[in-house]
């Protein structure tokens, strides 16, 4: 009987891992961020989703590079009884909990990645910074 031949695997160096309080310890400041944003959500073509998504569509946000796995909660509004396609640039309100060094990143301008676990569906552009509801 043959030996098996040995695999080629590939190891990736060690990640440092993060507490929860690493990214999402309170500001002390319980109200929500909210902020206008332009929404490009990318074609199915383009590695997007295949379908639509309407009201409390929860994704993950990630302000970093495409590598980061630093994600922040923000749910985004879609009017009642609307639909956004793939493909689709719409602008909408995204509210965002409010934690520890969020506020600093939600500038005016600012583009960020929107993702459904590792996969980016959409980007995201601050248009403005929106009062309390």
């Amino acid at each position: 009987m043959r030996s098996p031949r040995p695999l080629n695997v590939r190891v990736r160096p060690q990640m440092k891992a993060l507490t929860f309080t690493d990214v999402f310890e309170p500001t002390g400041d319980d109200k929500p961020i909210r902020v206008l944003a332009r929404i490009s959500v990318l074609s199915t073509e383009d590695g997007g989703r295949n379908g639509p998504f309407t009201t409390s569509y929860r994704p993950n946000h990630n302000f970093g590079a495409p590598s980061d796995r630093v994600f922040y909660v923000g749910q985004v509004e879609v009017p009642e009884g609307t639909w956004v396609h793939p493909g689709e640039i719409r602008d909408l309100v995204v509210t965002f909990l409010n934690v520890r060094g969020l506020s600093e990143l939600l500038q005016v301008g600012r583009t960020w990645r929107i993702q459904e676990g590792p996969k980016h569906v959409a980007t995201g552009e601050v248009l403005a910074l929106l009062a309390e509801a």
